[in-house]
């Protein structure tokens, strides 16, 4: 059984909570660490390879957001 990275969840739960751009570029950065964990760590590889994959696809959707938030922004539309 591998180790849990509490902290890593904790800090994941809080940039959620926090709902702004710091959330895609938290992200990003979880991208890396899972990256790197993944290497250190082979016996968890396919683990830290899923959580990347979430991570990555997390901070896509929030870039888009807050992509479709300025536009509507822009044009006069609230979101």
């Amino acid at each position: 059984m591998g180790h849990h990275h509490k902290n890593d969840d904790k800090a994941g739960g809080a940039a959620a909570a926090g709902g702004d751009h710091r959330k895609g570029a938290y992200d990003m950065e979880r991208v890396q660490q899972e990256k790197h964990k993944a290497k250190k760590e082979p016996d968890n590889a396919r683990s830290h390879r899923v959580k990347e994959e979430i991570a990555a696809t997390i901070a896509a959707l929030v870039a888009t957001q807050e992509h479709h938030k300025k536009e509507a922004k822009k044009h006069g539309h609230h979101h």
